[in-house]
């Protein structure tokens, strides 16, 4: 009986595991999970913040249901080691685990700067249960936050302490917000919805230290301005899980490297979602760890039965009515495309259009995202749009009609 082993038990490595399980009911799938809970929705961790849903209420299926379907899920066991030679795992305990095929998907952690004070008492990150369930007993002992990052979790984290009660400031190092996935012009609009919800935002701005003695009290920014704030909230990206990858002596870079079957420089070692880097890309989004799970899935059942060639980017946020979605090459821009923009800062909305030898590649679509399938399989198919560009000028054309 074949042994696929799966390390991480989050959307992708549960992905993976239920993929194998189907295709091959007969093989033993075993996944191991350093956190004591069965696989729960990190997007909606913010959630936990301003309401009093249990954490048990973000599981996406009890440890039973798993088993039910030939899945062995080991949680609260941590890897400290791979054996690639021997084709084993070491397990925080002591205990060896054999695996005939391995899959990494230990994910990412949050990034935390080298600010002066970020080991005081109410300083958080965001990135497990356990996280957000601390951060919510904190923020209920407090009146005032601050939100360090301006991008998709930050500014969804901010609004979830608003929302609880707390006045927040969110801080961006970048002139404007969200800066991997909106423009300048983009991000003034979404800035304007957020500030009418009642967020302060500060953009190009630098965090020096972090105030207070033994807990948080605010900031100090680098132009020698101090932000108050009681609870700190770091939101300033994630950094891939590569230390067990590094220590077995496979290839890493800023993830663990794979091939388009997902196997890593190692036989019988794949990778897949935020730990994996394909073609020098580490994509840090849903779509890529579930497209990733499954192709890498079906080569651990069947080596060289599918192939990977990357993931359509696609971003989405949504605030109360504020919503957001960037598709493709969003930021595209330069000689060699044509841009077509509608901005409207009063209303909240922003649409702009990226095109390269009149095919689209990139979209930004702010406070009306119709439309937003049909861009996506326009840049998925490379559909000439030539014949359609003056009606793409006017904001009332219909995008579904495209879908013909």
């Amino acid at each position: 009986m074949t042994r696929h082993v799966i390390v991480g038990n989050g959307i992708a490595g549960i992905t993976a595991a239920r993929s194998i399980a189907k295709a091959a009911p007969e093989a033993e799938v075993v996944v191991v999970g350093a956190e004591p809970y069965p696989y729960y929705q990190r997007p909606r961790l913010w959630e936990l913040l301003s309401t009093d849903l249990a954490p048990e209420e973000l599981y996406f299926r009890s440890l039973g249901w798993y088993a039910q379907r030939g899945i062995q899920v080991q949680a609260g066991s941590k890897v400290s080691e791979i054996l690639p030679s021997s084709h084993q795992l070491k397990l925080a305990g002591g205990a060896m685990l054999t695996y005939d095929r391995l899959l990494l998907a230990t994910g990412g952690r949050a990034f935390v700067p080298p600010f002066a004070g970020v080991d005081k008492d109410g300083v958080f990150v965001l990135r497990s249960l356990a996280d957000a369930v601390a951060i919510r007993e904190y923020a209920r002992r407090v009146s005032s936050a601050l939100v360090i990052g301006g991008g998709l979790l930050g500014l969804e984290t901010a609004r979830a302490l608003l929302a609880g009660g707390l006045e927040v400031t969110v801080l961006e190092f970048a002139p404007h917000l969200m800066p991997r996935q909106l423009d300048p012009e983009g991000g003034r609009v979404l800035q304007a919805r957020l500030e009418a919800l009642g967020l302060r935002i500060l953009t190009g701005v630098a965090t020096e230290a972090i105030l207070g003695d033994e807990r948080a009290a605010g900031v100090r920014l680098q132009d020698g301005q101090e932000v108050a704030g009681e609870l700190v909230l770091l939101s300033t990206g994630i950094r891939s899980r590569v230390e067990l990858a590094r220590q077995a002596g496979l290839e890493v870079n800023r993830g663990v490297v794979v091939n388009a079957e997902l196997c890593t420089s190692a036989p019988d070692i794949y990778a897949a979602g935020d730990v994996a880097e394909f073609d020098s890309v580490v994509y840090g989004i849903i779509p890529a760890a579930l497209e990733q799970a499954r192709i890498a899935a079906q080569n651990m059942v069947a080596a060289g039965s599918a192939t990977y060639s990357g993931t359509t980017m696609s971003t989405s946020l949504k605030i109360v009515d504020v919503e957001l979605i960037c598709l493709g090459e969003a930021l595209a821009g330069g000689p060699a495309f044509e841009l077509i923009r509608h901005s409207d800062v009063e209303a909240g909305i922003y649409r702009r259009l990226a095109l390269h030898e009149s095919k689209l590649v990139g979209a930004i679509l702010l406070g009306d995202t119709s439309g937003a399938r049909t861009l996506k399989r326009l840049i998925v198919s490379g559909r000439d749009l030539t014949a359609y560009k003056e009606q793409l000028q006017d904001q009332s054309f219909e995008l579904e009609t495209l879908s013909t």
